[in-house]
């Protein structure tokens, strides 16, 4: 009925609605396009309404370009017409990237374009927000070729045979209760394959929490917390070297 009444009153020129609403009723009038913020001229109105004390003045401005006794249909092709573009977009990816994992280790923020799978979405950074960035992140191939060069020298560091492969839970029947984001060598090379590190931040964290899990499970005299500070040394010394290492707080 209140779009009915909208059409009509675009129809012969009355583009403002006003009422005075009480408590009760201010949610229902905010519902059907009214607002607190009175736009209509004090002179406009003065003397054609009444005052009313403990009441609230609405005004509704009409659009003349909105039929409103179809806004509802209108917004429903909407609805349908953007369902359609992001089935269709969807229908487009060929590739699925997993998920995350940086944060479980303390990671406050990453930059939007760290995120696997937003440049394919067609996503650009403005050169400000570029130039913060490691200068690898910038070229894929560069950077893969340059992480696994520094993931083959940690893989034959004397120290690192603890952490090339997933924990045997036969040898620590615990581990997966204590260590909630279990990781080692082999999944972080596998994910390397993948193209799952987009930037060094994301490789880094996943290599930093091999040693803080070692580190977290192991009592502080053991060797494998020793070859976790060791080798752990030897990875930020080489990500230093080839210019890959950033900031992680």
């Amino acid at each position: 009925m209140m779009n009915t009444l909208k059409d009509y009153s675009i129809r012969h020129s009355i583009l403002h609605f006003l009422t005075y609403a009480d408590e009760s009723a201010i949610g229902y009038f905010r519902k059907q396009g009214f607002s607190r913020d009175i736009k209509l001229s004090r002179q406009a109105y003065l003397g054609y309404i009444k005052d009313y004390e403990g009441a609230t003045l609405m005004e509704c401005e009409l659009n003349p370009r909105v039929p409103y006794t179809q806004f509802s249909m209108i917004i429903k092709k909407q609805k349908e017409v953007i369902r359609q573009m992001i089935e269709k977009k969807q229908s487009e990816i060929r590739k699925v990237h997993s998920g995350l994992t940086c944060f479980s280790q303390g990671i406050r923020r990453i930059e939007i374009q760290e995120i696997p799978g937003i440049a394919e979405t067609g996503w650009r950074s403005s050169p400000e927000d570029t130039s913060k960035h490691n200068e690898l992140d910038k070229d894929p191939e560069k950077l893969t070729s340059v992480l696994r060069n520094v993931l083959n020298h940690v893989k034959n560091h004397p120290n690192v045979w603890p952490f090339l492969e997933p924990v045997n839970e036969d040898e620590a029947p615990d581990y997966y209760q204590i260590i909630r984001y279990p990781i080692d060598l082999h999944t972080v090379s596998e994910r390397l394959k993948s193209g799952y590190y987009s930037c060094c931040r994301l490789f880094i964290a996943d290599v930093l929490r091999i040693f803080r899990n070692c580190r977290t499970y192991n009592e502080k005299p053991s060797d494998y917390y020793k070859y976790a500070n060791v080798v752990e040394r030897f990875f930020i010394n080489k990500m230093k070297e080839v210019g890959a290492m950033v900031d992680m707080t």
